[in-house]
């Protein structure tokens, strides 16, 4: 997958992070882009250890994957903030 559709897949899957963890977060535009990024790696990477799937491009279980990934750095996110 090219490097522009990373970062469009990035946005969609952290605006949708976002939105079913809403709370008051910095950042903004581009910090909902590497949460999504980053998210659609730490998914895939645990997906794969837990025998789920990977991150293989625009489909359907690549980004239910990115959106988990993206909650969990969410969450981390807020706990560290703390």
């Amino acid at each position: 997958m090219g490097i522009l559709s990373w970062i469009i897949f990035g946005l969609i899957a952290g605006i949708i992070a976002k939105w079913l963890m809403p709370g008051r977060d910095g950042g903004g535009f581009i910090m909902t882009i590497l949460l999504g990024i980053a998210g659609a790696f730490v998914g895939g990477w645990i997906g794969t250890r837990l025998g789920f799937g990977v991150v293989t491009g625009f489909n359907l279980g690549s980004f239910f994957t990115a959106i988990i990934g993206a909650l969990a750095l969410l969450f981390v996110y807020r706990l560290l903030k703390k």
